[in-house]
C-alpha cells in the first residue's frame, strides 16, 4: 500500500479498544521514524516521552480534553520541546555529530558559533516557539509510520500542558510538552468517525500556483 493510501486510511480515532495493545516492535518503528525526522540545524531540540503505564495515564487524564481516548489508548507519546537553547546543548549535539562521523572536534565550530550568537540574542520564549515547531515534523513522521503499520492514532493539542508537565517532571528535564499522540486500535462500535468519509479541502483550492 502506498503512503497516500495509508494516509487515506487513517483518521483521528475517537474511541480505542483498551484490550488491544501496540507491540513493542511496532512502537519502536514509530519512534524510530520520529527520531529520523529532520530538524533545524540537526539539533533535535525535543524528546518523546512514552507513557504506557495505566496509572500514569489516569493521572494525566485530569488535563485531557478527550479523557477516554487517553485512558483507553495503548500508548501516549508526549512530544516535549527544549524550554530554551544554550551553548552547552548546541555543543553536545555537534560533539555527537563529529564523533559519529569520525571528524575532529570543533569541525563545525564556525557554524555552532553562529547558532550560539543567533539564539543568544533571543528570549527563552522565542527559543521555545522555535523548538516546539520542530516537534510537529516528527509528529507527522510518527503519524505516517503508524498508518503504514495500520496502527490507529490521534494527534492532540487538547490537554493541559501544566498538568502533563508536572506529572511527568518535564521542567526538571528542561522540557515543555507541545502535543500528544495517542496510539492503539480503534473500537469499531464507539469510534463514530471511522464510518465517515475523509474530508479535506479540494486540491484546486488547497494548492495555489504562481
Amino acid at each position: 500500500m502506498s503512503l497516500i493510501q495509508d494516509l487515506q486510511w487513517r483518521h483521528a480515532v475517537k474511541a480505542y479498544d483498551p484490550s488491544k495493545k501496540v507491540s513493542q516492535e511496532d512502537l519502536n518503528t514509530i519512534l524510530e521514524a520520529a527520531r529520523l525526522a529532520p530538524t533545524s540545524s540537526g539539533l533535535q531540540p525535543f524528546r518523546i516521552i512514552v507513557v504506557e503505564n495505566q496509572e500514569l495515564k489516569e493521572k494525566m487524564v485530569a488535563g485531557a480534553l478527550n479523557p477516554e481516548v487517553m485512558r483507553d489508548s495503548s500508548h501516549v507519546l508526549v512530544f516535549a520541546a527544549w524550554d530554551s537553547y544554550s551553548n552547552e546543548k548546541i555543543d553536545k549535539v555537534y560533539d555527537h555529530h563529529t564523533d559519529v562521523r569520525e571528524l575532529p572536534q570543533g569541525r563545525f565550530g564556525s557554524y555552532t558559533d553562529m547558532l550560539k550568537q543567533m539564539y543568544g540574542n533571543q528570549t527563552s520564549a522565542e527559543h521555545f516557539a522555535h523548538t516546539s515547531r520542530q516537534t510537529y515534523i516528527a509528529l507527522g513522521f510518527a503519524l505516517a509510520q503508524a498508518a503504514e503499520l495500520k496502527i490507529d492514532s490521534t494527534p492532540a493539542e487538547g490537554f493541559s500542558n501544566e498538568v502533563v508537565d508536572e506529572i511527568l517532571g518535564l521542567k526538571e528535564l528542561g522540557l515543555k510538552s507541545v502535543s500528544l499522540l495517542y496510539l492503539g486500535y480503534r473500537d469499531e462500535e464507539k469510534d463514530w468517525l471511522s464510518t465517515m468519509k475523509k474530508v479535506r479541502v479540494p486540491m484546486e483550492e488547497f494548492i495555489i500556483e504562481k
